[in-house]
């Protein structure tokens, strides 16, 4: 059993995008800038807009953090993405989520024009991912996808099983590994005897939010097992994820870590996208 190392795999990579960063600087150009727009106090989105404006100065990117209030109107908040927009020293724009329950998220996400989303969530995006040309995939699949590749775990003619279809990781993770040549089942909260698809998964995915729905005999011996959830185990107070860890790591191949699995691929690809749109602006 090997542990998929989430963590070292993004330092090496946060290594490899500051060397980048400071070379194109290093010439004359200016730095990348990354806007993270936070509506409202949510505990967990503060931290988690610290963490990546920490990373993002770490790798040479420019932070821009927007807090706004949470009673901020609707034009106010598409008035602060329309600005941004229209900055030609914003290179990527991220709308931290979740929003107040009052906003429908989907209309500000679409706000943010394709040149500067970030998160790879435009329509634009997801339409060229859908038909496999080159894009700017959502960060937590693509996440996913070079941790497997750092590993040389193959993909192609792999039965891929993906529990959780979220618009933000599921739907886009299968789309992304069906592109690469895999075969793969999306199983949602409505599939009737998941454990039935599971048991079949070279490459078992999940994304779904709840803790150890992911159980050992759900999992086919020597699979390579990769946990997207992440939450706070009540009793413990450790985090912990989707797969039930502890029983479940023995019998398999590969299998990422909570925390310090996927989580810091998610980050260190958010860089890399503002890096890439950064590049577009730069040859536009």
């Amino acid at each position: 059993m090997k542990i998929l190392d989430g963590k070292a795999v993004a330092l090496k990579r946060r290594q490899q995008l500051t060397a980048k960063i400071t070379k194109i600087v290093e010439q004359g150009h200016r730095r990348p800038t990354l806007a993270v727009i936070l509506v409202g106090n949510d505990e967990a989105s503060q931290v988690y807009v610290k963490h990546k404006t920490q990373i993002a100065q770490a790798v040479g990117i420019e932070p821009l953090t927007i807090h706004l209030d949470e009673n901020v109107s609707h034009e106010q908040l598409y008035g602060t993405i329309d600005q941004l927009n229209l900055d030609q020293t914003i290179d990527g724009i991220l709308l931290q989520l979740p929003l107040p329950t009052r906003f429908r998220e989907e209309d500000y996400l679409q706000a943010i024009i394709p040149s500067k989303d970030v998160d790879g969530f435009h329509y634009v995006h997801q339409g060229k991912m859908l038909q496999g040309y080159d894009s700017i995939y959502p960060c937590t699949p693509l996440g996913v996808i070079n941790l497997l590749n750092e590993y040389q775990i193959p993909i192609q003619g792999q039965n891929v099983v993906m529990v959780g279809t979220s618009n933000i990781v599921g739907k886009p993770l299968a789309v992304m590994l069906l592109n690469l040549g895999a075969t793969v089942t999306m199983c949602n909260q409505n599939t009737q005897d998941i454990k039935m698809y599971t048991q079949t998964a070279d490459i078992l995915i999940s994304a779904t939010g709840k803790q150890f729905i992911i159980t050992k005999e759900m999992v086919k011996p020597q699979a390579t097992v990769i946990d997207i959830g992440i939450m706070r185990d009540l009793k413990t107070n450790k985090l912990v994820g989707d797969v039930d860890y502890d029983n479940v790591a023995p019998i398999t191949s590969n299998i990422t870590p909570v925390p310090g699995g996927v989580g810091p691929m998610t980050v260190i690809t958010l860089m890399e996208n503002t890096f890439k749109l950064y590049q577009d602006h730069l040859q536009s």
